[in-house]
């Protein structure tokens, strides 16, 4: 069968990357969708079940940092358009293991690119986070808002864009790159504070908090992200960065909270507390990473999925699927315990 387009999509049995690949490849019949994956713990081939045997997607195993690899692939596949999901993004991990992050995150972004470049790819969109830019009290970030990362994770991701940027200023490389915040649903590795905390609590233990609880993080259901990089693809003008905001907020506390009465069922606050736990904060926390989102709402995207239907759709799921990776308990260990 011949496809109009072949896009490579990095990352691909992760959590964001896995809903862009279903997105992609039940929309686009048309295309190939190439799904870039070394299967590392967070990763998992059952997010992709739904679209595994369909003849217009492909799964190779791979390290993006591996550049014979990576060469070998755009040499005979043909790529048309990369989206670059692929990442280590544990923000505690990534104070003890900082050379890990950036080896990954920025490094092996570098080799992507570069043989991306060589190969004349037409688009490569690179898929960042809200956390290059630091945390704020006020302020809400624009594009052209300055980039303070915080944690070492942050600083390989805002590394790794002057490269994905330096490609664009020196050879016109097609590249775009989007900025979001945090994103909820269904196929999470359940180290990050949303699926975490739903874990902890199906497994009848407390929700651990970092510090007092009080930051706060705005949360993106995980369809309504993949519309937006959908909509950047399509319409997005190479060489820019696009904000995906979204003006819900919630502390973390107030998340724990909500998360208890929900699979809990408390009705007192002396009941939802007592499933509350608190532990010693991160050496560094951001309060909050606001964003302005009004560039990729010229073009069209905005936020459908409520709060409330999103978050009852992703405790569902993990009821059922929380199994999903061979060492997800290693997620509810004490140390791995992050928003």
């Amino acid at each position: 069968m011949g496809f109009t387009k072949r896009l490579l999509v990095t990352g691909g049995a992760g959590f964001i990357a896995s809903h862009m690949i279903i997105s992609l490849v039940e929309n686009h019949p048309d295309y190939l969708i190439i799904n870039l994956d070394k299967l590392d713990y967070c990763a998992s081939l059952k997010n992709l079940e739904p679209v595994s045997n369909q003849p217009n997607y492909k799964f190779l195993q791979g390290d993006i940092c591996d550049s014979h690899f990576i060469k070998h692939l755009f040499d005979t596949e043909n790529i048309d358009v990369v989206l670059h999901f692929a990442a280590q993004t544990h923000v505690d991990l990534s104070f003890v293991q900082s050379f890990k992050f950036a080896f990954v995150n920025t490094g092996g972004t570098h080799i992507l690119l570069r043989h991306a470049h060589n190969a004349k790819v037409k688009k490569f969109m690179y898929i960042s986070t809200d956390e290059v830019y630091g945390g704020s009290l006020d302020e809400e970030f624009d594009e052209t808002s300055p980039k303070r990362p915080t944690n070492p994770y942050a600083s390989s991701k805002a590394a790794a864009e002057s490269f994905v940027l330096s490609f664009w200023e020196r050879y016109k490389f097609p590249v775009v790159i989007t900025r979001c915040s945090n994103v909820y649903g269904p196929h999470q590795y359940p180290e990050k504070v949303i699926p975490r905390f739903i874990s902890l609590l199906q497994h009848n233990r407390k929700c651990c908090i970092h510090g007092t609880g009080c930051q706060t993080r705005n949360f993106l259901y995980a369809t309504d992200v993949v519309e937006a990089l959908r909509t950047v693809l399509e319409t997005g003008k190479i060489g820019e960065i696009y904000n995906i905001g979204t003006n819900f907020e919630i502390s973390v506390s107030q998340l724990a909270r909500e998360l208890i009465e929900l699979i809990k069922n408390t009705t007192t606050e002396t009941e939802t507390k007592d499933w509350m736990e608190y532990v010693n904060d991160r050496p560094i926390n951001d309060i909050r990473y606001p964003m302005k989102s009004e560039k990729i709402h010229n073009l069209g995207w905005r936020p459908k999925v409520h709060w409330k239907d999103g978050i009852k759709k992703t405790i569902e799921w993990y009821k059922n699927n929380f199994h999903n990776w061979k060492d997800a308990k290693r997620a509810l260990e004490p140390f791995l315990c992050e928003a």
